[in-house]
């Protein structure tokens, strides 16, 4: 390692941070990386935890392994506040500071009235083995109400997580199939918007109500919910969803660290950038000069209305972020933006199979995929984590 070389702080532990880390060190950077858990989580692939198909520690990757493999320096703290013209973060346990400094802290999420009645697998990671034990407490029971579904955010519908509550259920709906007492259970999908997936396209959408009628799962779409309950879900005009237990992903907005730095936000709370995720400021310095980056889930990202921020466009800008840090210490004026890389990729499980969705600028399609698409899912998550190891060599643009 050169120390001759800036050296950037990066804050958060996740797809967008990792990916960061790894791609500075590989051009020689100094790296420093603080993150509040000391594990890589792979959520994409936490969905098959409530059904006992993975074990919480297969989802999780200790960052010190990480570390190791690709030699930054690693501090477990949680960011209280980010003083993003000096470059510094502070954190609980002391303060941190770099030339350049990349936010990847992620996002907070849209409080709900009576949020502590419902259970989320894009929440905190536990939360997964809480939905895990109320699923096999039902399941004990012989039968019961399991609700599940996602919310949106007016203020910044990109920041929304709709596959994975798919996933989750269609799961479930598996798992008491193979337990053969798959008629004891109403399971219902419910969401606010009129046509939830709509962003992944109209073939798509056709094929998910074709999903939910063929596995006999109940709709409960175009009513924003009021509020959450021990037995249920209440919507606008007052009508009741009743659940056993419910599970519900809720939009993300602005992390509560963002309204306590100087940060530039959008309207729900998030780190405006321009397109090569630089932080765009009213310093008078120039971006160049300000040297701070947002990216992943604590950017607020421009495009098309269908945009959704995902794992792979998190690593894409993460990816861009080193190029342009080298490139602006190199006097080089290319750079890389993240917005001719936006689509929605996403391989939805369902326990017993998948299906492979694809959108971008020229429109949608969602295939089947009986079985196969299943174990392509799950040697996803091996080629993750092992990629992530450097035990096995990366997948161009993966």
């Amino acid at each position: 390692m050169s120390e001759s070389k800036a050296k950037v702080l990066i804050l958060g532990g996740g797809f967008a941070g990792v990916e960061a880390a790894i791609f500075l060190r590989k051009l020689g950077y100094p790296v420093t990386l603080v993150s509040d858990r000391d594990y890589f989580y792979i959520y994409p692939t936490s969905i098959w935890i409530p059904t006992g198909e993975a074990k919480f520690e297969e989802i999780c990757v200790p960052l010190e392994e990480i570390r190791e493999a690709h030699g930054f320096d690693l501090v477990i703290d949680e960011i209280t506040e980010i003083v993003s013209k000096e470059h510094k973060a502070i954190g609980k346990k002391g303060e941190y500071t770099g030339d350049y400094l990349v936010i990847a802290i992620g996002s907070g999420k849209v409080k709900h009235a009576g949020g502590e009645h419902f259970l989320s697998i894009c929440g905190k990671p536990e939360e997964s083995l809480k939905i895990k034990e109320r699923i096999d407490a039902l399941v004990a029971k012989g039968g019961g109400k399991i609700a599940m579904g996602f919310g949106g955010n007016p203020k910044d519908p990109s920041n929304v997580r709709g596959g994975p509550a798919f996933e989750v259920l269609f799961n479930v709906h598996n798992q008491l199939k193979k337990l053969g007492i798959r008629k004891n259970f109403e399971l219902t999908f419910f969401a606010p918007m009129e046509s939830p997936g709509a962003r992944m396209g109209p073939q798509a959408l056709k094929m998910m109500d074709i999903f939910f009628n063929k596995l006999d799962i109940k709709k409960h779409f175009g009513k924003k919910i009021k509020r959450f309950e021990a037995d249920g879900i209440v919507f606008e005009d007052d009508s009741k969803l009743e659940s056993d237990f419910t599970m519900f992903i809720p939009a993300g907005d602005g992390h509560p660290v963002f309204a306590n730095s100087d940060l530039p936000l959008n309207e729900a709370g998030l780190i405006k950038i321009n397109d090569y995720c630089e932080v765009m400021h009213d310093f008078d310095e120039t971006p160049e000069k300000y040297n701070v980056f947002a990216i992943g889930d604590s950017a607020a990202i421009d495009g098309p209305d269908w945009r959704a921020k995902q794992g792979h466009i998190a690593e894409v800008m993460a990816r861009n972020v080193a190029f342009n840090i080298d490139a602006m210490e190199q006097g080089d004026e290319e750079r890389k933006g993240y917005l001719d890389h936006l689509n929605i990729l996403c391989v939805m499980d369902s326990g017993d199979g998948a299906a492979f969705v694809y959108r971008n600028n020229k429109g949608g399609k969602m295939i089947p995929m009986p079985v196969i698409g299943h174990w392509l899912k799950k040697g996803w998550g091996w080629y993750c984590r092992n990629s992530k190891l450097g035990k096995i060599p990366r997948i161009p643009g993966m």
